[in-house]
C-alpha cells in the first residue's frame, strides 16, 4: 500500500509540475477560444488607438509565446535525438510557423504580393546580420575562443548563397513576364531547385558528411544525457499542441497587420518584418544560449540552418499556395529607393 501511495504521489507531483511548466498553453488555447467566439466584436475596436494596441499586443504575445514553446520542445527533442537530427526538427518547426504566418497575412484582406519576399529578406537580415553577430559576440565575450567546424559553416553558405540568388535576385532579370514576377514554368523551376538543393543538403548533413556539423575534434553536444522515459512522445505532442494556436492566431493577427498597412498606409514591408521577428526570436534565443554555453557549433547549426530552411522550404510552399489561390507573388528585390513597378502598395507608399 505504501508503494502504491508513493507512486500515485509521484505521478501527481509530475503532473502538477507539467501543468505549471505548460501554463502558457492554457493561455494560448483560451485566446483561440476568445477570438473564435468573439473575434468580430473585438476587431470592431481596431480604429481606436487603445483597442488596436491591446489587440495587436495580445495576439503578438500569444503567437510569439507559443512559438517560443514550440522551439523549447523542439530543442528538447533535439537533445534526445542528437545532432544533426535535432537541429532539423528545430528548423522544420520554425519553418512551419513561418509558412503559417505568411499564408495567414497573404490570404487575408488585399493581396500583398511582396510579403513572401519581404519576409524572406527580413529573416535573412535579422538572422545573419543580428543573431549571428550577437551569438559570436556573446560567445567570444564569455569564452574568448570557441571551437566550431568550418566545413559545416561553409556547407551551409554554399547552399544558402545560390538559393538566395535564385529566389531574390533572378526574378528581376527574367524577360518572360514584366517586373519581379516569374512565369508558371519559372516558378516550377525555382521551387524544384530550392527543394532539390535543400534535400541534397539534408542528405549531406545526415549522411556521409555528418561530422561536418559537429564540434571539430569532438562529438555532439546534444544527446549528452540519457532521456527521461517517455520524454520524446511527450515533447512531440506538446510541440504539436503549441503549433495549433499559432495556426489560428496567426490568421487573427492578420487583421491588425492589414489594418496598419491598408488603412493607416504603413509600409507594405511591415507585415514581413513582424513575421520575421516572430520567426527569428525563438531561434535567436536558442543560438544565444548555445553560444553562451560554449556550444558555438550548435549556434551555427541553428542560425545558418534557419536561413537555409527559410529559403529552401518556404519558397516552394508559398509558390504552391500562390498558384493554388491565385495570389501573385513578387520575389525579386528592388534596387535601393526603387519601388516595385507592378506593386500598387509600393506605388502608394
Amino acid at each position: 500500500m505504501v508503494r502504491i501511495v508513493t507512486r500515485a504521489g509521484r505521478e501527481g507531483a509530475l503532473n502538477s509540475q507539467l501543468v505549471r511548466r505548460e501554463w502558457f498553453l492554457g493561455f494560448s488555447l483560451a485566446s483561440v477560444a476568445v477570438f473564435a467566439l468573439g473575434g468580430e466584436a473585438l476587431f470592431a475596436h481596431l480604429p481606436q488607438a487603445a483597442g488596436f494596441a491591446v489587440l495587436f499586443l495580445w495576439l503578438f504575445a500569444a503567437v510569439l509565446g507559443s512559438c517560443l514553446n514550440v522551439v523549447r520542445h523542439a530543442d528538447a527533442i533535439a537533445e534526445i535525438l542528437g545532432e544533426p537530427y535535432g537541429t532539423l526538427v528545430l528548423t522544420l518547426s520554425v519553418t512551419t510557423i513561418e509558412v503559417l504566418g505568411i499564408s495567414a497575412v497573404m490570404l487575408h484582406g488585399d493581396n500583398n504580393p511582396t510579403l513572401v519576399r519581404d519576409t524572406l529578406f527580413s529573416v535573412v537580415m535579422v538572422i545573419l546580420g543580428g543573431m549571428a553577430g550577437l551569438s559570436l559576440l556573446l560567445g567570444g565575450w564569455r569564452h574568448r575562443e570557441q571551437p566550431f567546424n568550418l566545413q559545416g559553416a561553409n556547407s551551409y553558405l554554399g547552399v544558402i548563397i545560390p538559393l538566395a540568388v535564385l529566389s531574390l535576385v533572378l526574378p528581376n532579370f527574367t524577360r518572360t513576364t514584366e517586373g519581379p514576377m516569374l512565369s508558371a514554368m519559372q516558378q516550377l523551376f525555382i521551387a524544384l531547385m530550392c527543394a532539390g538543393l535543400y534535400c541534397a543538403f539534408l542528405a549531406l548533413q545526415t549522411g556521409r558528411h555528418k561530422a561536418y556539423f559537429m564540434t571539430a575534434g569532438g562529438g555532439s553536444h546534444h544527446g549528452a544525457h540519457a532521456p527521461e522515459k517517455g520524454a520524446l512522445p511527450r515533447h512531440a505532442l506538446l510541440l504539436l499542441a503549441y503549433i495549433v494556436p499559432v495556426a489560428f492566431l496567426a490568421e487573427e493577427m492578420a487583421y491588425p497587420i492589414d489594418y496598419l498597412i491598408e488603412t493607416l498606409h504603413a509600409p507594405a514591408v511591415l507585415g514581413g518584418v513582424v513575421i520575421a521577428i516572430i520567426v527569428a526570436t525563438p531561434e535567436a534565443i536558442g543560438a544565444l544560449r548555445a553560444a553562451s554555453a560554449n556550444q558555438l557549433q550548435l549556434a551555427v547549426n541553428i542560425f545558418l540552418g534557419s536561413v537555409l530552411s527559410t529559403i529552401g522550404l518556404t519558397v516552394p510552399v508559398m509558390l504552391a499556395i500562390s498558384h493554388a489561390t491565385g495570389h501573385p507573388v513578387f520575389l525579386g528585390l528592388p534596387g535601393a529607393d526603387q519601388p516595385d513597378a507592378l506593386c500598387p502598395r509600393c506605388r502608394r507608399n
